[in-house]
């Protein structure tokens, strides 16, 4: 997320009531996850495990809390809760605008665009030309969508990431201040949720097709021309690079990357990372062919246990 403008190190820290360390004008551009930081940006670390990687990543201004040496060319935000307070500088840039119509006057609509009964189109939200959005669609805030868009009934863009902070009265929730962005071409069916990014965007890339009742995750990036059958899981942050092909109810875990035409048998479950070129199946999935004779090796157990007990 970058800022409107270019705020200073003191300004930043006057709205969270931290300390610094670092120049007071030291320039700061936005706030983003480690993982997608860039400088200028700010990145907040909470655990030891973690501090080293913060300090070295991509961001110029950390958000930590301890009291640490500063990198060269870098600055601190001293804070007991950086969870906390990367949670109210969300609320500051990107706080939550009500719409008092189904379609906000800040949205802007492409040339033959149709929009069905029942949607609700957020503010600032931006669709291209030549798209149908059906009945009950919900588009939150900041989404962009292309050109030659379809996204059926019941389908919701840009609800909360699922990213909680464990404490001990409850879960804390990380806010999020980041988008969907849906390239030209694409095709959602019904009921699918997208998640937006906590900080940046959840993309769907140019021409690919996606089946009813599929879920995306936050900051997940899909690449061109992928097809997702029904009732696919995908976590946060997951990258599934062009032409992966998905099918039914597969589930994938969070931070991981499926190489470009993949195939993805059903039912699978994908825990790590997965290459380029091959195909896929099983729990936890692994190539076809090995998984298949894996299986019928399992089958083979009952015999040979039949054969070892007439040989007592």
């Amino acid at each position: 997320m970058k800022f409107p403008q270019t705020h200073t190190l003191q300004q930043i820290a006057t709205i969270i009531s931290s300390e610094f360390v670092g120049e007071p004008d030291f320039p700061v551009l936005g706030m983003n996850e480690i993982h997608v930081v860039s400088s200028g940006d700010i990145v907040f670390v909470d655990h030891p495990k973690y501090y080293d990687k913060a300090l070295q990543s991509a961001a110029t201004v950390i958000l930590i809390n301890k009291n640490v040496d500063c990198p060269e060319g870098k600055a601190l935000l001293i804070s007991d809760d950086p969870f906390r307070d990367f949670n109210k500088l969300t609320q500051y840039f990107k706080p939550f605008e009500k719409t008092n119509s189904l379609i906000s006057e800040t949205a802007t609509i492409g040339q033959n665009t149709i929009i069905q009964p029942g949607s609700c189109v957020g503010n600032n939200v931006s669709i291209g030309d030549n798209c149908l959005i059906h009945a009950n669609v919900s588009i939150y805030d900041n989404t962009v969508i292309g050109n030659n868009v379809t996204i059926h009934a019941g389908t919701v863009l840009g609800s909360d990431a699922f990213y909680y902070k464990k404490r001990p009265e409850g879960f804390d929730k990380l806010i999020s201040g980041g988008r969907v962005v849906i390239k030209d071409n694409v095709d959602l069916g019904a009921s699918c949720t997208i998640d937006k990014g906590v900080t940046g965007d959840t993309i769907v890339q140019e021409g690919t097709k996606i089946d009813n009742q599929v879920h995306i995750g936050h900051d997940t990036v899909i690449g061109e021309k992928c097809l997702i059958a029904s009732q696919v899981g995908i976590a946060g942050c997951v990258v599934i690079e062009d032409e992966v092909t998905i099918w039914g109810q597969v589930g994938i875990t969070s931070a991981i990357t499926i190489g470009t035409k993949a195939i993805i048998s059903a039912q699978s479950g994908v825990s790590k990372s997965l290459d380029a070129n091959k195909s896929y199946f099983g729990t936890p999935a692994d190539d076809f062919r090995k998984k298949y004779k894996e299986i019928a090796s399992i089958r083979q157990i009952p015999d040979l246990i039949d054969k070892l007990n007439k040989n007592e």
